[in-house]
């Protein structure tokens, strides 16, 4: 089995089912969440939201794969997915969006230059989002 080679780190982080997890998380390495985490997370690589995953709070990294539920911002500088039955309640920000028929998203999306001008800066003001 191949694995994407980690950026910074030793290998992919894992919070496992029937974890739940209350603060911030950062991160140079791969996520992966299959429990329940209550703050923002932050990573410089892949954030994977396994099927049981809950999210409560914003999400940032290089890429974002959600599975499961997230309740909160999402920025990936590059692709963001949102497969089967994920569940997103918030804005999404991403170079490029990829939604499977079955995903549901109740938000606003900023894509291209102008929503990766945003995840760089780290400060998203939602007046300035719409405007662009």
């Amino acid at each position: 089995m191949a694995l994407e080679k980690p950026t910074n780190g030793n290998g992919t982080t894992l919070i496992g089912a029937g974890t739940t997890l209350k603060g911030d998380i950062s991160s140079n390495s791969d996520l992966r969440i299959d429990g329940t985490v209550i703050g923002n997370i932050q990573s410089t690589a892949k954030v994977v939201i396994g099927a049981n995953g809950v999210v409560e709070g914003d999400i940032t990294g290089k890429k974002a794969d959600i599975i499961g539920k997230v309740t909160g911002n999402i920025k990936a500088k590059d692709l963001l997915q949102l497969r089967g039955d994920s569940v997103v309640t918030g804005n999404l920000y991403a170079e490029k969006l990829q939604v499977e028929p079955s995903a549901k998203f109740n938000g606003q999306c900023h894509m291209g230059s102008a929503g990766i001008k945003m995840v760089e800066s780290g400060k998203v003001d939602e007046e300035e989002a719409v405007l662009q």
